[in-house]
């Protein structure tokens, strides 16, 4: 199943107030819209994936300059139903099978809403996460108040997701003039069947200022910062090339080992898992399993970002250290950084990599083997 993501982004903010919409105000140190493009990694859980922003923009490119893949941008209308119309109007040449539908003012969107609300599209052709009403509702008309019944009253979330081409068809159907309050809302006037799955107290609107504050402590009780290390050694044999980073380089010798014996994604991937209190790469990559002989460490590298990602959490920062006397890397790092950013998704600002010597003492110093340790710093759920 092809499932497509259409993120709402084209608000004005009047009720927040302040020369910057809120989608782009800081929340613990970043923009509230990169709290869901990168704690879900959500250009990895959906394609294609869609960010519908108000026309003059000038704030979208500034967050996702380095995201890969890409995300389409699209400019929105003059209400939230004309910005998603525009948003679904983008995937009608390769249509999805399903899309999901969410505000940008939502940053604390789960993993498990976003299952839940994928699951429930197996049986409904619109769903969306609801919250039953604990307080006493009343209606007020003028100075007369009248009783309501909570009991039948939800608070609707998003994401809201949907069957493509039926929610398509509604919103076909449109007039410019015409305007829901969500998408539901669309849903129920075409008379698509319409399911419910519970939603979450932390998955909060960003509407008024205040909410932020609200924003930052459900952040910190609900999400940790774990720092993993690594470490990993090969021994040097007769060759000409090793993989260093994820790169190639004529040394002159090659490395022993299973794998390709890189020991920079090695020592990072160890990094990783130790963050993650998930064992370590001879655990889940065996030297005794035949598969991974002469495997390219970038599919090891690739399998604990995933495991971040499942987790909920994402990478904030990796470093590594490689300790030999040779060859000097000072001409590769540019390319390895690079190469370590695409695999985790990462900005070039966050990859570190560095070399020293051990001034001619021990293994590495007597041209017996290479060495590297790593770090990595994630941002997990509690």
């Amino acid at each position: 199943m092809k499932t497509a993501l259409v993120l709402v982004a084209a608000g004005r903010s009047a009720r927040f107030r302040g020369d910057i919409p809120k989608q782009y105000r800081a929340l613990q140190g970043k923009p509230v819209i990169l709290h869901i493009i990168k704690s879900l990694k959500l250009t990895e859980l959906f394609d294609p994936f869609v960010i519908v922003v108000a026309e003059g923009d000038e704030h979208i490119h500034e967050v996702i300059p380095d995201m890969r893949p890409s995300p389409l941008i699209v400019t929105g209308g003059a209400t939230r139903t004309a910005s998603v119309k525009a948003g679904l109007a983008v995937l009608q040449d390769n249509p999805p099978n399903h899309v999901l539908i969410h505000d940008a003012a939502r940053p604390l969107v789960s993993a498990t809403i976003i299952s839940d609300v994928m699951k429930a599209l197996e049986t409904y052709q619109a769903v969306a996460p609801a919250l039953p009403v604990v307080d006493a509702i009343k209606s007020v008309v003028g100075n007369k108040v009248f009783d309501m019944d909570r009991d039948q009253i939800r608070r609707i979330q998003t994401p809201q997701g949907f069957h493509y081409t039926r929610i398509w068809d509604a919103f076909k159907q449109l007039s410019d003039a015409e305007s829901f309050v969500d998408d539901i809302a669309v849903a129920q006037a075409a008379g698509l069947s319409i399911g419910l799955v519970d939603g979450e107290e932390n998955n909060l609107k960003i509407t008024y200022a205040s909410d932020l504050k609200k924003a930052e402590q459900i952040i910190q009780q609900t999400r940790y910062i774990a720092t993993g290390q690594g470490f990993d050694v090969h021994r040097i044999e007769q060759g000409e090339t090793i993989w260093l980073c994820g790169v190639e380089i004529v040394a002159g010798f090659s490395l022993k080992g299973h794998s390709d014996a890189d020991v920079g994604l090695h020592a990072l991937t160890d990094a990783i898992l130790g963050a993650l209190a998930d064992g370590d790469i001879g655990d889940h990559f065996p030297p005794s399993d035949p598969q991974w002989k002469g495997a390219a460490s970038d599919r090891f590298l690739q399998f604990a970002a995933d495991k971040v990602t499942a987790r909920g959490g994402y990478i904030q920062h990796v470093d590594i250290t490689l300790i030999f006397e040779k060859p000097k890397i000072k001409l590769y790092r540019g390319t390895m950084r690079e190469r370590i950013a695409g695999i985790l998704n990462l900005p070039m600002p966050r990859v570190s990599v560095k070399a020293t010597t051990t001034e001619k003492l021990g293994f590495t110093g007597r041209g017996e083997g290479l060495a590297a340790q790593a770090t990595a710093t994630l941002e997990l759920p509690a």
